[in-house]
């Protein structure tokens, strides 16, 4: 327990051995799952937590109010990491009322069986606490139908919108803590949970645009307070697929020589001049930090080699991830490799075509068996190609 504002307290917990979130995404710095408590004359609650935890957060709550009875729970999301504790809520204050949206109750009967207790809201409604009233701003598909938010005075409780991977701690609030390792977190959280729907998340700007915010309580990560400019930004940036004029090689490969030709494009990207890049071998990097970068930079380049005379398969789900995420404003080129049968720039190429829609930059390149003169110079080719379409660098070296 934390108290935030004068009255708004931090009910939250950590979860430091979870391995993946979602089953998908690593939490090497774990995560929170974070649920605050408006004390007013009557007690509000706002989201609860992931149901393993509830003895932790029962314990929080009870330092707040000690026996006294919680009113409301505003549910801004329906995902169980946040959602899990209801029915166990629900026994220890069988008064308590739910307020949520009609897509939130919906949910609920089909996770919970609760179906009764409840105060539907719609988009711009209103509840007042006492001193405090809450305000209620429907924000649908950030990042599931039934997603909104709450306004408390200048406190925003935010649900998933602003939050990122990585336990508190100690701190809660920004200016209480070292956020250097958040940032990245953040992006990585945000392509990976929310990046498909940039759309909703502008619509949910515009809704929020000139609303004075001096906190903003997500579900995950840091109360932001301190950098609410710094976090409303980058969310505005990622959710208009905003990026920097840096290079993502990501490649496949068996016996290196796929690896040797990703060197040689970025040896070639960076003699021409582009200073962000980054390479991730798709089998040994987890996919969700080439995604995050992918979300950082307009440059992408893969490769991989033909295998059972298809694509690569770790290759093939990258970029079955990568047109889950609907990106849009980047550029794409690409080589392969095969030993007997080619397949895989033909393939890489289908998966641009029929799902990326990516801006196609040089030419492909195709290496049989190994590098050989030719094809390293192909491979320069098209590094100093993405060169010269990200930063205007010359395309064109006329030492070959």
């Amino acid at each position: 327990m934390q108290n935030i504002t004068e009255n708004i307290y931090y009910v939250g917990v950590n979860d430091r051995n979870k391995s993946l979130f979602e089953g998908l995404w690593p939490l090497p710095n774990g995560v929170s799952y974070n649920s605050y408590l408006i004390d007013d004359e009557k007690v509000c609650l706002i989201d609860t937590v992931e149901v393993d935890f509830f003895i932790q957060f029962i314990e929080h709550i009870h330092e707040v109010i000690g026996d006294r009875p919680v009113d409301y729970l505003v549910v801004n999301h329906m995902e169980p990491d946040h959602s899990g504790s209801l029915a166990l809520i629900r026994k220890y204050y069988p008064e308590i009322k739910i307020i949520g949206n009609k897509k939130t109750f919906q949910m609920m009967e089909g996770f919970y069986g609760i179906s009764d207790g409840t105060i539907e809201v719609k988009n711009g409604d209103t509840l007042s606490l006492g001193k405090q009233t809450l305000s209620f701003v429907l924000t649908p598909m950030v990042h599931w139908p039934e997603t909104m938010v709450t306004l408390c005075g200048t406190t925003l409780f935010s649900g998933d919108a602003f939050g990122c991977f990585g336990a508190l701690n100690g701190g809660i609030v920004d200016e209480q803590i070292n956020c250097d390792t958040f940032w990245l977190e953040m992006v990585r959280y945000y392509s990976n949970i929310v990046g498909k729907y940039g759309t909703p998340v502008q619509n949910a700007l515009k809704k929020l645009a000139g609303v004075k915010l001096d906190y903003i309580c997500a579900t995950h990560g840091p109360v932001w307070h301190q950098y609410i400019d710094r976090v409303v930004a980058e969310y505005d940036r990622m959710s208009r697929y905003e990026t920097k004029p840096g290079l993502v090689i990501c490649y496949g490969t068996m016996y290196g020589n796929t690896e040797r030709a990703a060197e040689v494009i970025a040896r070639a990207a960076s003699e021409a001049g582009v200073k962000d890049i980054v390479m991730y071998n798709v089998s040994k990097t987890h996919h969700s930090y080439i995604i995050r970068d992918v979300f950082r930079y307009r440059g992408l380049v893969v490769g991989a080699p033909t295998y059972n005379t298809a694509l690569y398969h770790e290759m093939d789900v990258l970029l079955s991830e990568l047109a889950g995420k609907d990106i849009k404003n980047h550029l794409l080129g690409w080589f392969g490799s095969y030993g007997w049968a080619s397949k895989a720039v033909s393939e890489i190429q289908r998966w641009n075509d029929e799902r990326l829609h990516f801006e196609a930059v040089g030419e492909p390149v195709e290496i049989k068996q190994s590098l050989t003169a030719e094809t390293k110079a192909q491979c320069e080719a098209l590094g100093r190609a993405l060169a010269s379409a990200l930063i205007g660098a010359p395309a064109v070296d006329d030492n070959h």
